[in-house]
């Protein structure tokens, strides 16, 4: 893991991000951006499975 990363707990503000992910619906990869998200008023679950490769 890289160092200059921040570390954050349960109840800490994410900073925001972009990421690229798997969209079921179209059967290909999209981006999800945490500030758009925020900005659309959405609810957003964020959740991390390490070193699993395969899709949830």
């Amino acid at each position: 893991m890289s160092e200059d990363l921040p570390r954050i707990q349960v109840g800490d503000t994410v900073p925001d991000f972009k990421m690229t992910t798997y969209e079921p619906s179209t059967g290909g990869f999209g981006e999800f951006d945490l500030a758009k998200a925020k900005a659309d008023g959405r609810w957003t679950i964020l959740f991390f499975y390490p070193a699993d490769f395969t899709f949830v």
